[in-house]
Order: structure tokens, then C-alpha cells, then sequence
């Protein structure tokens, strides 16, 4: 039975959503239709369809004695996350037709890497590159000729477009294939010490790239918890992959078994007997399931602006007071990098989701009355492991560990690490905020000191390398929303202003822009609504205004009187910089669309 402040909030968000609902699941009846695609397209249709398939799979698409599956994929040999996908269609398409099915690569989607456009002017497009992703979805299904997809997604915007973009043909079954995060390389710890003494001019670039090279060293995801992993996480929570998958290595013969068995499930699931469309698995419920995961192990701060929108491809309003009182209530029992020292494989090791959500389950945390891709069984069968079978051919499914193997990483929710979800929504004057607070000391829950304003990341790292910011001090950087230069990650200020506190100044971050999922232990008050291009009260701030951030109080707040701040004109930035080169001109338009962070930051919605 979950418990009554769960199915509180769970209820608030089934009334609030009812309309939009309605119109979600009515538009999904109304695609969906009984029998084969095949027998609904003319003959014309259907030889463009499957002209290029073998002969096996154009007499079997043409009769219709199996289903056809979408496969969605977002390789690239760019990304390491990406890179395993490359190998997928073949074998994914051999275990289609082992099941009597067939399979084709519906399309591609971009698959750009925010470690790769950290600090760099493509940052700018990352996160409209999920509305991309989405809309590039719907195209790859628009042909209509599938019965069910699998997604081929892991990272930052990726997994989240392709939720929406799937969504948009909720009609159909849908089993999300992740390719697992690769190996251990250097501690977590060491790659921060590393950058922390380039920051400060203490070590070169040569021993800076050394460092970075052995943390992220090989195909696979990289390993800390950040907006990746976390996607692996809310996917397998959600119940959109199956049990025990989103953290098994690439390349390994538990990888490659969990494959197979997510072409069969699919499979499956678009029997009439077994039917599961997405639409029956995202539900109001499901929603508050993953938003329970985010907040039990410290998950990315990226996820407040993505399950928003995620949610309303639903037809599912949810909103930032839904999951702070959810992080009220939820303990955090996780401690993986950035708040802890494990990597996600050392999290995996201990019990992983299996033990997470068998957790989480037994304190009636999560709703178990849920559709997963196994069907109607709810959450129970992801307190399993899965196990190859003595002769390799398949897998086997067992009872997860007891207790934690490691509880410095996972914790039981009767001795938790904190009895809060490490989400904390920030209100006052300058509007509405997020912090993540699980990776922070309790000393640094509560920073007061004067503004001092930035238009852009490289100017406070400017700032500190001129020996400027050795004070007490609440960095604003502003004009870096969705509308301003489409919502960069500002990850590069991460080493100075840790430096800075590591150097017993009272520091803290206050921006309308993105911090992600790697934000670390410095206080940072991010996505302020509204945003400074639009006339927000961050516009506003001028330097030496005394700033209270108050995470305990949920506080954020300049100490300028109602009037005062109320005549102030807001500042202003140019901002023609971000409006051209590596492709952002192309955006203008989504730039000049979107939502504000809290409706998701997206032009879809």
C-alpha cells in the first residue's frame, strides 16, 4: 500500500491533469487500430515500405503473421554512450526474427554530448536538441508501418526526446534498450582534485587531459550520476526497460542476453493478449514513480525541466511543488558521485534498482499498480537480478540481495542517508528556483552575502583567475535561460567556485541557467523563473545586493525593498553572440518559442 502523502500528491496530479488527459488518450484511440499495419497500407505503400528488406521479411510484413518493429536509434561513434549501438540493428534484427518477428531501422536521432560541449558555443543548442530528438522520432514512426519500437537512447536530452517523441504513438508497445556504462577508470575523487589544480594554475593541460582520459576511457556511459545515468534509471523505474538492465557493461554476454530479451518482451506485448501500448505504461502514477527514483538517489537537477515535459507529452501536468513535497517524504538512499565517491558500476555492485526499488517498494513509496513492458505484473519483478542460464542460451531471474552489499552507497529506508530527497524548491522575490541539495554539507545550506553579477560563465572564470573573487559572495549568472541562448549547462563553474569555498569563503551560485546533473558541492540555485530575458527579478540584481539562499527554508530572496526592486529597470544583455555560428541561427526560432524552465523549457508544449 503506498503511502497517503504519496497518493496525495498523486491524486493532486490526476486532477490537475484531467483534461489534458483525456485529450491525450483520446488521441490514442483514435490511432490505434486492430490488426497489422501491413493490412491498412495500399500496395503502393507497402512496396516502398519494405523494398529493401530481405525476402524473409518482405513475405512476412506482406502476410502479416508477425509484427514489424521500429528501431529508433541514436548511434553515433562520437559519444561512447552511443558508440555500442552501432551493432544493435543487425542483432536486434536477428532477435526479432527468432520470435517470428521483423525489424527495421525506422530512422536516426541526434545524440549530442553535453562533456563534449561543456563551455563551448553548441552547449546553446543542447537542450533544444530533445524537442529534435522528438520531433525526429515522430518522423521515424510517421510511416506507419510498425507495431511496436525499440529505443535506442541513453544520454542528457536523448532519452527524453525519445519518450516524447514515442509518446506522440502511444498506441504503441514500446521497450527502451540501454548499452550500459563502461567500466571503472579513475576515482571520482582524484578527477576533481585533478581539476580543481588546473583550475587554480597548478597543473597543465597535459596532466588535466591525462585525468580526464582515465575517467572516461572506453565505449559505454560515462560512470558518475549524472543526467545519463539518471535517464537509466527513471527508464527501468518507470518500467520502460527490463529489470536489472540500464547497468550492465557493453560488450558482455549479460548484455547482449538482456537484448535479446527486450526484442522478445516487445514481441510480446503487441500480441491482443498481452497488448501494452506506451500510453497504458506512463501514467500519472508511473510519473510520480520516477520522480520517487530522482529523488531517492540524488538524480540530475536536468530532470525537473525534462519529466515536466516528458510528462505533458502525456497529457500529465506535473510541476516543481509536486516534486518537492515528494522530496519531503522520500529519503535519499544513495550516495553515487557527485554525492558520493562510487561510480554508477560500484552502485550496480551493492544492489542497484533491483534493491533500490524493492526498497522503496516495501516502505510503500512507489505505486505497484502499474503497467511495465512486462505487462500488468506491476514493479515486483524488478526486485530481480537477472542471471545467464547455465547454458548461456537465455536468462534467469532471481531475488535480489537481502541487504545492501556496500551501504556507503546504498542505504535500507530505515537508516537512510538523509530522510530528504535532496530536492529543494527555492521561492521569494527573484521568482521561482531548484537546488539539489543531497551532494551539499549541511554548513552550506544556507549562504547570505552580496551579489556579484555576471552575463555569462566565462566572466566569473575571468573573475577568479584575476584573484577577484576571494570574498564571501552569491555569484548571479543570468541571461542564460531557454529564451536567452537556449539553456546551457554551466558546468565549467564548478573547480573555481569550489576552489573558492575549499578556500573558506561562503560561495554560492544563483543563475537562470542549467548546473546539470554533475552539480557537485556547492550551493547552486538554478533554472530561476521567470528568466532575466524576460524581465525576471534576476534582471534586476545589481552588484553588492545581499542575496539569502535558504535551502532549509526554501528561501531565495534579495534584500531590496518590494518597491525599490518593483522600479528597478532590468538589465540588459547583448546577447548577438549566441545567435549565430555552430549552427545556432538555426534555433533562433526555438529560442524565440520556448516555455520557461518550469513548463519544461521546450517548444513542444
Amino acid at each position: 500500500m503506498v503511502q497517503s502523502k504519496i497518493q496525495a500528491v498523486t491524486e493532486r496530479i490526476i486532477q490537475r491533469s484531467e483534461e489534458t488527459r483525456a485529450e491525450y488518450l483520446a488521441q490514442v484511440e483514435r490511432e490505434h487500430i486492430e490488426g497489422r499495419a501491413s493490412a491498412r497500407l495500399s500496395c503502393g505503400n507497402l512496396a516502398h515500405a519494405i523494398a529493401a528488406s530481405s525476402d524473409r521479411d518482405k513475405n512476412l510484413i506482406a502476410s502479416g503473421r508477425g509484427p514489424n518493429l521500429a528501431i529508433v536509434t541514436a548511434y553515433n561513434d562520437m559519444l561512447s554512450a552511443h558508440q555500442p549501438y552501432g551493432t544493435y540493428p543487425q542483432l536486434l534484427k536477428e532477435a526479432a526474427m527468432r520470435s517470428g518477428a521483423s525489424a527495421q531501422v525506422a530512422g536516426g536521432v541526434p545524440a549530442m554530448c553535453d562533456g563534449v560541449t561543456q563551455g563551448r558555443p553548441g552547449m546553446e543548442i543542447g537542450l533544444f536538441s530533445r524537442d529534435v530528438i522528438a520531433m525526429s522520432t515522430a518522423v521515424a514512426l510517421s510511416h506507419d508501418v510498425f507495431e511496436g519500437g525499440l529505443y535506442l537512447g541513453i544520454c542528457d536530452k536523448i532519452v527524453p526526446g525519445l519518450v516524447i517523441g514515442a509518446l506522440a504513438f502511444g498506441h504503441l508497445p514500446a521497450v527502451f534498450v540501454p548499452a550500459g556504462p563502461m567500466p571503472t577508470g579513475m576515482s571520482n575523487a582524484e578527477k576533481v582534485r585533478v581539476r580543481q589544480l588546473y583550475a587554480e594554475g597548478k597543473v597543465g593541460r597535459k596532466e588535466l587531459l591525462e585525468a580526464e582520459s582515465a575517467s572516461y576511457h572506453s565505449p559505454g556511459t560515462c560512470t558518475f550520476y549524472g543526467t545519463a545515468n539518471s535517464n537509466q534509471m527513471l527508464v527501468e523505474i518507470m518500467g520502460l526497460q527490463l529489470p536489472g538492465s540500464s547497468f550492465v557493461n557493453p560488450g558482455t554476454e549479460l548484455r547482449n542476453a538482456l537484448n535479446d530479451e527486450a526484442v522478445k518482451q516487445l514481441v510480446r506485448i503487441t500480441e491482443p493478449s498481452q497488448f501494452t501500448p506506451l500510453s497504458k505504461i506512463l501514467t500519472e502514477k508511473v510519473f510520480v514513480n520516477g520522480i520517487v527514483g530522482l529523488l531517492a538517489t540524488g538524480g540530475s537537477t536536468n530532470h525537473t525541466l525534462h519529466l515536466v515535459a516528458m510528462a505533458r507529452a502525456a497529457g500529465i501536468q506535473l510541476t516543481w511543488q509536486d516534486m518537492a513535497e515528494l522530496s519531503d517524504i522520500v529519503p535519499l538512499l544513495c550516495h553515487v558521485y557527485p554525492n558520493g565517491t562510487a561510480d554508477i558500476n560500484h552502485f550496480a555492485a551493492a544492489g542497484g534498482m533491483q534493491l533500490l526499488i524493492r526498497e522503496l517498494l516495501d516502505a510503500g513509496l512507489l505505486h505497484d499498480d502499474v503497467h511495465t513492458v512486462l505487462g500488468d505484473s506491476g514493479l515486483k519483478p524488478y526486485c530481480y537480478d537477472p542471471f545467464l542460464n547455465e547454458d548461456k542460451s537465455g536468462l534467469v531471474w532471481r531475488p535480489t540481495a537481502e541487504k545492501s552489499g556496500d551501504t556507503t552507497i546504498i542505504r535500507p529506508v530505515s537508516d537512510p542517508f538523509s530522510s530528504h530527497g535532496g530536492l529543494q524548491l527555492l521561492e521569494g522575490n527573484l521568482g521561482k528556483s531548484v537546488i539539489k541539495i543531497s551532494s551539499l554539507k549541511p554548513e552550506y545550506l544556507k549562504v547570505k552575502a552580496p551579489a556579484v553579477v555576471f552575463h555569462d560563465q566565462d566572466a566569473l572564470i575571468d573573475s577568479f583567475k584575476a584573484g577577484e573573487l576571494d570574498k564571501d559572495f552569491i555569484a548571479v549568472v543570468r541571461f542564460q535561460g531557454p529564451r536567452a541562448n537556449g539553456m546551457p549547462e554551466l558546468h565549467k563553474l564548478t573547480p573555481p567556485l569550489g576552489v573558492l569555498q575549499d578556500r573558506g569563503f561562503k560561495v554560492a551560485l544563483i543563475t537562470d541557467g542549467r548546473m546539470s546533473g554533475a552539480s557537485g558541492k556547492v550551493p547552486a540555485a538554478i533554472h530561476i523563473s521567470p528568466e532575466a530575458v524576460d524581465g525576471g527579478p534576476i534582471a534586476k540584481i545589481r552588484d553588492g545586493d545581499l542575496i539569502e539562499l535558504d535551502c532549509e527554508a526554501g528561501i531565495l530572496r534579495v534584500d531590496v525593498e518590494d518597491a525599490e526592486l518593483a522600479a528597478r529597470e532590468p538589465a540588459e544583455c547583448d546577447l548577438s553572440a549566441s545567435a549565430r555560428g555552430t549552427g545556432r541561427e538555426l534555433f533562433a526560432n526555438m529560442r524565440a518559442l520556448a516555455s520557461g524552465a518550469e513548463s519544461g523549457g521546450s517548444i513542444l508544449f
